[in-house]
């Protein structure tokens, strides 16, 4: 094989290798501390942040869905979450946490999806959103741009199912499943 090609084949692949999310089954993700917003907190009927880190994932079996701050990155999982809505997991044993990477939203809207994180905070208060100003977990766990990652922890904070992108409908009876196995447990 000549070096042109080899170089052209490298450079076809490249992009999908650095795309790939680096969860490990059985691991803890990948520390990430946000500073700048953080967790969205709601407390008689005010809105704070306060700065959150990867290590407050233990304790509870829970999706972290990590998506970009457009509406197309929503929709992308949208079937999952009202999936888990259905499903009607206990709040003491099981949490949704959302991080909405702002930095990945389309030029002028942050102020927008912020309202409708504060929406969403109220409609569902037991549920736990990160608002990420400047994309620190996108980088930390090597996701792609503009779009949905879906991560499923044990109550542990172990990785029991991870995937970059949306997923299929067979994709979200497998996670709701996982998850009724894990709060069993």
């Amino acid at each position: 094989m000549t070096l042109r090609k080899i170089l052209a084949a490298t450079c076809l692949l490249l992009p999908l290798v650095a795309s790939a999310h680096n969860f490990e089954n059985n691991q803890r993700v990948p520390p990430v501390g946000i500073a700048d917003r953080g967790e969205l907190i709601l407390d008689n009927d005010k809105f704070s942040y306060k700065k959150w880190n990867s290590a407050q994932l233990p304790g509870k079996v829970r999706v972290v869905q990590h998506i970009a701050g457009r509406t197309s990155a929503k929709e992308k999982n949208a079937a999952l979450i009202e999936a888990i809505k259905t499903a009607n997991l206990p709040h003491d044993r099981y949490q949704t946490t959302t991080i909405i990477n702002t930095d990945d939203a389309i030029p002028g809207s942050a102020m927008f999806v912020r309202s409708s994180i504060e929406s969403n905070k109220k409609l569902y208060p037991w549920s736990q959103f990160i608002v990420d100003s400047d994309g620190v977990a996108r980088k930390a766990w090597q996701l792609e741009e503009e779009s949905s990652a879906i991560v499923v922890l044990d109550k542990d904070g172990r990785v029991a199912y991870a995937k970059d992108g949306g997923l299929s409908q067979q994709e979200v009876q497998q996670v709701i499943a996982l998850l009724h196995t894990l709060l069993s447990k």
